[in-house]
């Protein structure tokens, strides 16, 4: 049967378009969906007639278990779209699952007062006028501001001053870069930044920890949406903005900017599959891959050249493309700059921008601190790829490689941060998907530990054949024993143990023996068992699901 999952705002370009408007997602099967579509897009264009909306879009997404429906609609009416979409799925429910029928005369009622309760003609006089003259404005419930950065201005929703006293040429934006991936945006975001600091701008930064302006927390939380790309480009001391553009937001609510300079799409991997929307690898690069938009007509995209579903997915792009790679004779890269195009590679290990027959070295893959002298292969191709962001900003390669050669791992927290420990070693790190952990783990066989401790967590919303995937993967690194976290506010869903369950049963699988398996209920207790077993010459691996400041302490204890 049909269900009601979701109905929101998109108030930037989404999965569906390129507008503001509203979504509504609804499980179902592709045979329901077939009759779902064209009875909801009737009740859309019914209420809307009836309330005088004229030329709204209409766009339609089959997906893994339903559908999303969305229709473009105003600025200062999408809480109002939203309840249309609300009401058109109760006509629908009643259509198909046999529930009361909708009262139509009151739901119209209900949706003209909250039509006029939002509406706000300003706002949208004050777009149409940004947009005529190419200026950039940002809006959310609270604010709305002109120019971005040191050039912009930001007053609240409904007391700005009239457009035609505004001095529009002030207005200027400043430059710009998106990264999103499933691996490595944080780490390539910082790289960023500190290549941008390096060149002597004032960078805003948003991440899945905080927001940053230079060396300054604004906040510590996760601002990898839209809201966090405001917060950046509305600080007046900005003048680059390097924002991190994650899955979540850009499902829920579209891109945060309209354009930017560059973006950058580190790779695609499985990782916060399950929800509706990102159900499978296909889904994940579509909502990647909304990025793209922001630099298709003047920008740079930066992909991944070793990532596959990249290099399909970008083969019908109409943009600009500079690719990265660790493997130099990449056939993509190779037809790439035969045809005069950019690209960042690692040779014989040294960083090279290519471009044609031009080769320019930048440094060391070993003088870059974050890669622990060439051990850490992934914040090599991370490096790449912030170079290559940075080079489509305008920065140069005397900047590019200062910056690069200058970060230290004490500035990438919970990234690979590696610590002596009374003889022996610890990395401490975010990673909590297969891919992830396996760079992690063949970092850490670079670094040849006499014998090796793994002691992690996952959550209970990966699907089954990932969180077995993650153990077989860790298993096969070639560890003397694994010690697993238990978090019960991380089961999402799953009952007391079944996490550790399908670890401990595919370590099994794998040939681990029962007492190289170890099972606690929480981080930090696995942290200190692991510290405990560990020997001079060991090498013990954290990966801090939690991540949690009583790590770093402990280790300042020892």
């Amino acid at each position: 049967m049909m269900q009601f999952l979701d109905a929101r705002r998109l108030t930037g370009p989404s999965l569906l378009f390129d507008s503001y408007g509203s979504i509504l997602d609804v499980a179902c099967s592709e045979d329901e969906a077939e009759r779902l579509a064209p009875a909801w897009k009737k009740h859309v264009e019914h209420m809307l007639s009836e309330l005088g909306w004229n030329n709204a879009g209409f766009a339609t997404a089959k997906l893994e278990g339903g559908i999303s429906l969305a229709f473009t609609a105003r600025i200062d009416a999408l809480y109002a779209a939203s309840a249309i979409n609300e009401w058109a799925w109760s006509a629908c429910n009643h259509e198909f699952n046999g529930a009361d029928a909708p009262d139509f005369p009151t739901a119209l009622a209900e949706i003209r007062d909250a039509i006029a309760e939002e509406a706000n003609p300003a706002l949208v006089e004050l777009e149409a006028q940004a947009a005529a003259r190419g200026v950039t404005m940002l809006w959310d419930d609270d604010e709305v501001s002109l120019g971005l950065g040191r050039h912009s201005e930001t007053w609240p929703v409904r007391e700005f001053p009239d457009p035609d006293t505004l001095d529009w040429d002030r207005f200027r934006d400043v430059p710009t870069a998106l990264v999103t991936g499933t691996n490595g945006k944080t780490t390539t975001v910082r790289l960023a930044t500190h290549i941008l600091r390096a060149a002597g701008y004032t960078v805003g930064m948003s991440s899945t920890d905080y927001i940053a302006v230079n060396n300054q927390v604004v906040d510590r939380d996760d601002w990898s949406g839209p809201g966090g790309a405001r917060n950046v480009l509305r600080h007046k001391e900005v003048d680059a903005a390097i924002l991190e553009t994650a899955r979540g937001g850009l499902l829920r609510r579209g891109l945060g900017v309209y354009a930017a300079n560059a973006a950058a799409i580190t790779n695609i991997g499985r990782d916060h599959l399950g929800d509706f929307g990102s159900r499978s690898l296909g889904e994940l690069m579509d909502i990647k891959w909304i990025v793209s938009r922001a630099v298709r007509d003047s920008g740079t995209l930066v992909l991944n050249a070793d990532d596959a579903r990249l290099v399909s997915r970008a083969r019908d792009y109409p943009g600009t493309v500079a690719w990265f790679s660790l493997d130099p004779g990449n056939p993509v890269v190779l037809s790439h700059t035969a045809g005069g195009g950019t690209a960042f590679v690692e040779q014989d290990g040294e960083l090279v921008r290519i471009e044609g027959d031009a080769r320019e070295p930048l440094c060391g893959a070993a003088d870059i601190p974050i890669t622990l002298n060439g051990a850490a292969r992934h914040n090599t191709a991370n490096a790449l790829a912030a170079a290559a962001l940075t080079a489509a900003m305008g920065v140069s390669m005397a900047d590019i490689r200062r910056g690069l050669t200058t970060m230290t791992q004490d500035e990438n927290p919970g990234r690979g941060n590696v610590f002596d420990v009374d003889g022996f070693k610890v990395i401490i790190d975010f990673a909590h998907n297969p891919q992830a952990i396996a760079a992690l783990l063949d970092m850490a066989a670079a670094m040849q530990g006499k014998r090796k401790v793994l002691s992690f967590a996952q959550a209970g919303d990966r699907p089954d054949d990932l969180i077995r995937e993650l153990a077989r993967n860790a298993w096969e690194k070639g560890l003397d024993r694994v010690i697993v976290s238990e978090l019960a506010h991380y089961y999402r869903g799953r009952g007391p143990g079944e996490v550790y369950g399908l670890i401990k049963d595919e370590l099994l699988r794998c040939g681990a023996r029962e007492d190289q398996i170890e099972h606690n209920d929480e981080e930090i207790e696995s942290f200190d068992s692991a510290l405990a077993w560990a020997q001079p010459g060991d090498l013990v691996i954290m990966l801090a699901l939690e991540r949690s400041p009583e790590l770093y302490d402990r280790i300042g204890a020892n």
